[in-house]
Formats: structure tokens, sequence, C-alpha cells
């Protein structure tokens, strides 16, 4: 990415998942590493730029999968755990029958899930022969993605690599205190974590390390923004005020927003995070997600047969004025923030003679929107104030219609910038911060340019009586709680 916000170049490289035994998935390190080598030389290839052009590295991640390793060898004792794994189910329901969910969302600001990395170690240690001992020892490395990274890109043992993590990937893992933004010795010893083991934490913009021994980089370019991808996100869309969110829609759908120097609780079971740190200034967000957004429209098209491509589903809802009272409740996988209710399950209703496939079409792009709504009042009412700014990502942002319908359910104008890929954006950012190519966030902004704004176009009667509408099939999706 150019300083001027321009892609230059885009690759992907894909590795294999691993599926030991159901609901597990592991990665394998070393296929991760090999994926990140092809992609930095297809990127540099495609966009004709050689290493020494670089101004610095920026690291986003998918932000729980979990890895330990030999700090001596750089050698992987176990396959990582990935963030979908849930495995460590069992534990959670126990901490949870012991009491202990009150004190992990005081202290973390999160609940106690299989998503979170701190009971995917906790697992290794337990299950690996010799890995509490080894790790209790300093001999053994844990990191999320991010760490790994910067580990291997910095020489690993051979380098003196750092082993570190940012503070936004560091409070995702139901270890760090949220408020002092340090490893937290009470939930450590709750999922009996030696703090041996763990990185240090350090701000989100900054040198950390530089490449050593990296094929195809010259040795010294500053490793020098790391966020995870929602809050990567967050920051490459320029949320900088209290109140700023950024929407992504993706197979669900992800809402950070805003809420500044200090952890602000949920009455809704909203997480509370790090959005990001510069310098010795932490700014917090709240996160809460849906478990299907664009997951529904592929249920149209794969599920209904009612969709030949998922690009078709615009010109089928437009094909009709409204849905004609037709609401879609895509609890496909139960509901998530603010309902939480796994026993939930999908409804249609409001079915008379008259629907056809382009009314449920239309009820699948609302139902979205209103599932994101639901998001957006829920942290309005935390924050205490109106949400500022909304906007958007992710290959369903493409949707005019959905953006259309997101703005009038939400009542808040929706702002889509020209280029959607805000993750890698933002690690961007946060280096070219880093490394003083731009003073602050709000001068590494002029990389954001909005493409279009949607603005409110319904009043708030109508917008009232679509979400009663919506609230009373919600009720009748739930399970009996």
């Amino acid at each position: 990415m150019s300083q001027s916000g321009a892609t230059l170049a885009r690759a992907n490289v894909e590795f294999p998942q691993h599926f030991p035994s159901p609901g597990w998935v592991e990665h394998e390190p070393e296929e991760i590493w090999d994926s990140v080598l092809r992609a930095i030389a297809e990127a540099l290839r495609q966009a004709s730029v050689r290493g020494p052009e670089l101004a610095a590295i920026g690291i986003t991640n998918q932000r729980e999968t979990t890895l330990l390793w030999e700090r001596q060898t750089d050698r992987p004792i176990h396959r990582a755990l990935v963030w979908q794994d849930r495995r460590t189910a069992p534990l959670c329901d126990t901490l949870r029958e012991q009491g202990h969910e009150a004190t992990v969302r005081e202290r973390a600001g999160l609940v106690l899930d299989p998503y979170f990395s701190g009971t995917k170690l906790a697992w290794l240690l337990e299950n690996v022969a010799g890995a509490r001992q080894r790790a209790e020892r300093g001999e053994l490395a844990f990191g999320t993605v991010d760490s790994y990274l910067v580990w291997r890109l910095a020489g690993g043992a051979r380098g003196s690599a750092p082993h570190v993590t940012d503070v936004t990937n560091a409070s995702r893992t139901l270890l760090m205190h949220l408020a002092s933004r340090r490893w937290d010795p009470t939930l450590c010893a709750l999922l009996g974590v030696p703090l041996a083991v763990l990185p240090e934490i350090v701000p989100s913009a900054g040198t950390v390390a530089r490449t050593n021994g990296v094929p195809g980089l010259p040795d010294g370019i500053p490793i020098a923004g790391i966020a995870g991808d929602q809050h990567a996100a967050l920051f490459g869309q320029a949320c900088f005020d209290v109140g700023d969110g950024k929407l992504t829609y993706g197979t669900g759908a992800f809402l950070l927003v805003n809420t500044g120097a200090q952890p602000v609780p949920s009455k809704f079971g909203l997480l509370s995070t790090l959005a990001w740190q510069i310098g010795d200034e932490p700014t917090y967000a709240l996160e809460g997600s849906c478990f299907i957004a664009g997951a529904a429209v592929q249920w149209l098209r794969d599920g209904l047969g009612i969709l030949q491509s998922a690009s078709e589903v615009e010109a089928l809802a437009r094909s009709v004025p409204s849905s004609e009272g037709l609401v879609f409740v895509p609890a496909l996988s139960g509901l998530g923030a603010p309902y939480w209710d796994a026993g939930a399950r999908g409804l249609i209703w409001g079915i008379t003679r008259g629907t056809t496939r382009a009314h449920l079409a239309r009820a699948t792009l609302e139902a979205i929107a209103f599932q994101c709504t639901d998001l957006v009042r829920s942290m309005s009412e935390d924050l205490g104030r109106p949400i500022g700014k909304l906007r958007v990502d992710g290959g369903a942002a493409a949707n005019d219609l959905l953006l259309e319908l997101q703005a009038d359910l939400a009542g808040v104008a929706v702002e889509r910038p020209n280029e959607l890929e805000s993750t890698a954006r933002g690690a961007a950012m946060l280096a070219g911060v880093g490394v003083g190519v731009f003073r602050n966030g709000r001068d590494a902004a002029k990389m954001v340019k909005i493409e279009k704004t949607f603005e409110v176009g319904m009043d708030d009667l109508e917008r009232q009586r679509r979400l009663t509408a919506w609230a009373h099939a919600v009720r009748r999706a739930r399970s009996a709680l």
C-alpha cells in the first residue's frame, strides 16, 4: 500500500485447515509461515516494488488462533489451535459453573468462551507432554499469529527475535487486565498459565523488531504496526472519535465502536476491548457480532436454490418495492449479541399467498440490517450517546440496497470507502504512524477516501414500526430460556 492509500498489490495464499476431531480446527504453523513468504514474494512482484523500498511492515491477524513454540529452536510443539476451535468448551462450562464469569467480565471485558485464546493455551499446557513444566522454566513461547510472525520475520532464535504481542491481541486472550493493559495474575492463575510463557505487551504502533534473514526481503525493515483484524479495520476506517463505528459485513457481521480512553462495560453482553494503543495512549472499543450476515444470502443460494450466485440478491430484492411484511430472523446458528441465545432457530414470519422469492431476498437483506441495528442501538445505550459515524467494509458492503436499508433502520448515515479492504489499510496506517511516515492517526486518515454516503431516508414512525415487527419476530424465534 502506498503512502496515499493506493493498494499497489494484493496476494492471497491459502493453506490447509486440519480437523482432527469434531469441533477441533488446527493450522500447521510452518504452513502459515510459508504462505506469508509466498504472499510477500507475489505482492512485491505484482507491485514492481523492491524490498529496500518498503518503509515499514504492518501485521494484522485473526485474533485468537493460539501457538506454542520452543524459544531455542522456533519449533512449534503442536499445531496452532484456530479461533474457531471448540475443544475447550467443557473447561469454559466448568469455570462458569464455579462462578468465575463475573471475574473474567470485570477484569478482561470478555466472556468465558472457547473462542478466546487463554483456554486454548491452557489446553496445550495440559495436554502436550511436558509443556507445563517447560513453560514454567521459560523454554516455551505462547503467541497469537501476530507474535509468531514477528518472531519469524525478526529471525527467530537465530536473530534474537523479540517475543511480543500488541494490546489488541492481548485483550482477546482472557489473560490481560483491560484497564491496566498488563497480564493479570488472577486470570493467569484461573487458567493455570505461567507468566513466563507470555509475550511482552506492546503498543499497536511503533517499531518492535526488524526483518532478519527473511527470504526475499532485506534485513532491517521495521515491523511497526500490529493489530487484530477488527481493530485494524476500525483504525483503517479512521474511527477516531468516541461514538464512531465500523461495521464489517462478512459471513457474520462485526460492529466495533470507539469508546475513548476508558473501557465501557456493556449491559447487553457486548465485549469491551482495546481498539488500539499509540504511545502510552490507549483507545477502547465495544464489540458486537451477528453470527449470520452474508451466510444468510449463501443459504438462499445453497440451501433453498433461489439464487444462482450471491451477487444476484440485490437485483432480485429490488424487483419488489418492499418485503410486504415478511420478516426473516436468520438464527441459523442461534442469536448473538444482544440476545446470546444459542437455542434460537431461524424463522420466516408473515408469509402470505402473494409471497415470492423476491420478497424473501429483500427480507434477507433487511434481516442483516435489523441485526446490525440491534448492535448499534445497544452500543448507543451503553455509551449514553448516539453513534456518530458508521463506516462499512466487507464483501456485502458493495450492496447498495443493504446499505440503504442499514442507514434507514439504524437511523445513522452509512459511509462506504472506495477501498473496502480496511483491515490491511489499518495495519499500513499503524505501521506508517509507527515509523513517522504519518504524524498520527488523523494524518494517516488521508489514506481513507469515501466513495458514497447513504443518508437516512426513513421517518421515525416508519422506522419504529419496522423495528417493532422485527422484535416480535425475534421473540418468536427465541428458545425457552
